[in-house]
């Protein structure tokens, strides 16, 4: 009998774990808002800091509107639907066109670190997960 109950709350606990796991957000992008501005008509213009770990990424996602950006720590592959991969450093800019698909993945063992401006739809959500 303690044999079967100890079975069970083991599946229980393993279960639990499982489902916390699940349920945790992506390593991904920290993003860090500096300045926001209703600027120019009917769009949001949108400053901040753009942070990735070690040898993680952004994840596929779009914006409404386009992004700008300036590398400030570490090294990235770039990787914008339609285009070849693109290796930032710091000290290199880039940018995006409104709503393409795009990622970042971090390469070396240091984090990214990114000033990046987003010129966005004002009724839209700053970013949004893509296939």
């Amino acid at each position: 009998m303690f044999r079967k109950a100890l079975l069970c709350a083991s599946v229980v606990a393993f279960a639990s774990l499982s489902v916390a796991a699940a349920q945790q957000p992506p390593a991904g992008i920290k993003r860090t808002p500096l300045q926001k501005i209703d600027f120019p008509e009917g769009y949001t213009t949108v400053t901040g800091i753009a942070e990735i770990g070690p040898g993680g990424a952004a994840g596929r996602h779009t914006h409404p509107g386009i992004e700008t950006g300036y590398v400030l720590e570490g090294e990235a592959e770039l990787l914008i639907d339609g285009k070849p991969p693109l290796h930032l450093k710091a000290g290199e800019s880039y940018s995006i066109p409104a709503g393409v698909v795009h990622d970042a993945k971090v390469h070396g063992d240091k984090s990214l670190k990114v000033l990046g401006i987003y010129i966005v739809d004002k009724t839209k959500p700053l970013a949004s997960p893509a296939k």
